[in-house]
């Protein structure tokens, strides 16, 4: 969901959401190398994450982008005219 919305969030918040959950850091170590409380860190992730569900809620793309994920794994399954149409027609 990060990589839907993480443009939407404020820097500091991208930053750390990017640091703890695309390069793997742990609040302690983004705490050190921003020269901040761990808590402050927590607290930013913590709104940050919520956030991106807020957002999610209201546009859905990545919810959609899951669904049709799932669709095409069917599809390759066995091929139907009909589970394309379907995936097609989600798409608009």
């Amino acid at each position: 969901m990060l990589a839907y919305y993480k443009n939407l969030l404020r820097g500091k918040q991208k930053e750390y959401l990017l640091d703890h959950l695309e390069r793997d850091l742990s609040l302690s170590e983004i705490a050190k190398n921003h020269g901040i409380s761990r808590q402050a860190v927590s607290e930013n992730i913590r709104r940050g994450i919520s956030l991106l569900y807020a957002w999610e809620e209201k546009l859905g793309f990545y919810g959609k982008e899951r669904e049709i994920y799932e669709d095409l794994k069917d599809l390759r399954k066995g091929y139907s005219a009909e589970k394309l149409d379907k995936i097609i027609g989600k798409l608009f």
